[in-house]
This record gives C-alpha cells, structure tokens and sequence, in this order.
C-alpha cells in the first residue's frame, strides 16, 4: 500500500481530538489511539509490511513495549521472521522475573518497536533496562512519530528512530 493512503487510513482509523494527557505528561488537543489500528487486522499487517524496509539488517530479534508494541512486533516478525520478546515496563516479581519474554535479548543485536512516539522517554528506559541485560540497541521503529524529527532523548540515548509515519505524513489527512 503507498504510503499517503496508509497514512489516510491510520489517520480515519485512530485520529481523535479533545484534551489528552500524554505518558510524557505533556497535554495534547489531538491524540492517534494506536489500539484502534493495532486492533484492525488488515490495516496493522499493511502498517507491519510497511514498516519491514524500516527494520535495520543487522537486526537479530524485535522487541515490542508493553503495551501497544506488543501487537506491532508481533505483526512485524511475521513479515520479516525475526524473534520477537515483549518487554514489560517493569519486571514481575512472579513467573520468570524477565523484563523481556519471548526471545532472548542478551548478547544480541536487538530493534525496539513502538507505536507512537512523543518523547521516546519509555524507549529509554526500557533500552536502558535491555542494554545493563547485555543487549545491543542501536535502532528503533514506530509507526507513528508525533514530531517531524527525532526526539532529543532518543538520540541523547544513541538510538536512532525510523518511523513509518510522522505528524507531516498525517496532517493532510486531518480534517
């Protein structure tokens, strides 16, 4: 699908406006429910097979956020066959006790997978948490970056951000 008409469709998809407080603490007149596309099958394996060339190749396993990287790395390994772990915001004191289910992240060269993106604060913190558990991360993908650059935390971080689709790609479409 070309990409102005996945941006029309994720924007009718998920598109709100009112007053939303954003994770960053940060208020906001517009806000993308991600869990609107993420739970449109066919519209999120057209934003997973979008966002495949997005993936760095050197990539060795994708690691969704809790919550809503969870459904977009799941999407996203199906079409590009890498492992997948979904990493909690915090470890359970229960269970396995891992940050980080699924496939091991250790010793590996590891891609973060968001949904949508303001500051990257929780892409911080939880490559903080991967990297002191041995990963290497570099990169991140999200589908929709909320600013036409990459957040300054991200790159105060050493990662780089590939979003499918920034706030330009998605003003046309705004009413």
């Amino acid at each position: 699908m070309e990409i102005g008409e996945l941006a029309r469709r994720v924007h009718a998809s998920a598109h709100l406006t009112g007053e939303f407080v954003l994770r960053s603490g940060q208020v906001a007149t517009e806000y993308f429910d991600k869990y609107r596309f993420e739970a449109d099958p066919v519209l999120l394996d057209a934003i997973a097979e979008a966002m495949v060339p997005l993936v760095p190749a050197d990539t060795e396993v994708l690691a969704g956020l809790e919550m809503g990287g969870i459904p977009v790395v799941t999407a996203l390994g199906r079409r590009t066959g890498l492992p997948c772990a979904f990493v909690r915001k915090e470890a359970k004191a229960y269970g396995t006790r891992r940050l980080a289910e699924g496939a091991e992240t250790a010793g590996r060269r590891v891609t973060i997978v968001e949904d949508v993106v303001t500051t990257g604060g929780q892409i911080v913190l939880s490559t903080e948490e991967l990297r002191a558990r041995g990963a290497d991360i570099a990169h991140a993908v999200c589908v929709i970056n909320r600013n036409d650059t990459t957040p300054a935390p991200l790159t105060d971080a050493g990662l780089t951000l590939h979003a499918l689709l920034t706030a330009a790609d998605l003003a046309p479409h705004a009413g």
